[in-house]
């Protein structure tokens, strides 16, 4: 039901607008003055505001801003005894919905209300769906609680409300365009274009083209100008996926768009501005490239301002329960089962499983499984073979020996944790190892 509030200093009139909108199944409420009339809309969810232009406490045009900047969705229809054109302007430019005569037929009235609710329905409706695209592109939607994954999330918010570009690695299947996504929206760009670009899924001039864009004639078919991702996304970012696949020749005009802010289209010759924060992402040894002499050094700095590694699903086993928990309900609703656990066993083979392909393979996984199963529970007949072939042999094998270089390695880690009171980064440096693999061997040896 729609509530509509009426702030009018004429008791008559206010109980005739009352009982003619009443009779239309609406909530109404009436006040006599602009001080009653936002208290009650602090207190209250009105949709429509009928406000009277003169009123002994101030002019309802001037009120119309107040309540558009306080409450959005809110529309308000004014009402006037004496009309006039300025008055009528104004109250418009301050975000009214209407503006008419206060008598002048009161059958305009109704129409009116009913078009107004269907733009507090419409406004309704757009502030819920970017709800719902700020809930799936914030680092909410980044699942898990393992240390590892968290220190990554930290060091994104860090950086996230800073210009400074940013170089996201791992392997494949980790996660890097939602983090990107994340700290694009955690960013002061967050209003503007966020756009992606796979490196590796074109070839040299295309991915030119896609990137910069091209005058009319720079080539067959280019019958007009077209704008590339980096005018697209002006104060805004880009994100470009694969960097290490990047053509060496682009790279050099890509390190232009980082130093001066400025790109050539194809077949011109004016430069053109551009501000765009740029996060880039790999999951190739950038450094091994450049001995290789297929990635370009400069370009390689500019880029590593500030590099976030981000962990694979094997050095995170503890958050398989919720990842798995998250896309069992993500596609039990997609396709319309019920299925609402996950049994012991399948758990374990998934927490058994190397995963390559990381959370990418994962979600494959665990879709084929919801496809597949027909009872309430997901069990280890669902997975594909390789995992739970994989999952047996694990546990024929279980039982560590004493002498084991697996039991001796866990001892010595043990040992250093114990010796650095529990202090990860210099135990990793103590062993000399990554503190990536010491999170890894952690989770694998159940070291508290």
């Amino acid at each position: 039901m729609n509530t509509i509030l009426i702030i009018d200093d004429e008791e008559k009139i206010r109980s005739l607008l009352s009982r003619i909108i009443s009779l239309e199944g609406f909530e109404v409420y009436e006040v006599s003055n602009l001080k009653s009339g936002l208290k009650r809309l602090e207190v209250s969810d009105i949709d429509i505001v009928i406000c009277d232009v003169k009123l002994p406490d101030g002019n309802g045009v001037e009120f119309s801003k107040i309540i558009k900047d306080r409450f959005p969705v809110t529309e308000v229809i004014l009402l006037t005894a004496f009309g006039n054109i300025p008055d009528g302007v104004m109250a418009i430019k301050n975000g009214a919905f209407d503006y008419i005569t206060k008598g002048d037929d009161n059958t305009k009235i109704l129409p009116l209300i009913y078009k107004a609710t269907e733009k507090v329905a419409l406004n309704k409706r757009v502030i819920q769906l970017e709800k719902q695209l700020d809930n799936k592109q914030s680092f909410d939607n980044i699942i898990g609680k393992s240390e590892v994954l968290l220190s990554s999330v930290d060091s994104a918010k860090k950086v996230a409300i800073t210009n400074a570009t940013v170089l996201l690695t791992g392997e494949t299947g980790t996660g890097k365009e939602v983090f990107a996504q994340a700290i694009h929206h955690a960013s002061k760009r967050n209003k503007k274009n966020f756009i992606a670009v796979n490196c590796s899924a074109f070839g040299k001039d295309l991915l030119e083209n896609e990137l910069f864009g091209h005058k009319a004639g720079a080539f067959t078919g280019a019958v007009k100008d077209s704008k590339g991702i980096f005018e697209e996304a002006n104060l805004g970012t880009v994100f470009l996926d694969e960097i290490g696949e990047m053509p060496l020749d682009l790279q050099a005009k890509l390190l232009r768009v980082l130093e001066s802010g400025e790109f050539l289209k194809v077949g011109d010759s004016k430069p053109i501005k551009t501000d765009v924060r740029i996060i880039a992402a790999t999951n190739r040894d950038l450094e091994k490239e450049i001995e290789n002499g297929n990635f370009r050094e400069d370009l390689y700095y500019r880029i590593n301002i500030f590099k976030i590694n981000l962990p694979s699903l094997r050095e995170r086993t503890s958050d398989i329960e919720l990842i798995a928990d998250f896309f069992l309900k993500t596609f039990s609703r997609k396709i319309g089962k019920n299925i609402s656990a996950i049994s012991s066993a399948y758990l374990k083979a998934l927490k058994n499983h190397r995963w390559k392909g990381n959370i990418r393979e994962f979600r494959n996984v665990i879709e084929r499984s919801v496809i597949l199963t027909d009872s309430s529970t997901l069990d280890i007949e669902s997975l594909p073979p390789d995992i739970a072939e994989n999952n047996s042999n694990n546990e024929s094998n279980k039982l560590m020996s004493a002498f084991s270089m697996a039991s001796a390695e866990k001892m010595q880690i043990q040992k250093v944790l114990n010796h650095t009171k529990g202090n990860k980064s210099e135990a990793a440096r103590l062993l000399e190892i990554g503190i990536a693999t010491l999170y890894r061997k952690i989770e694998e040896y159940k070291i508290s």
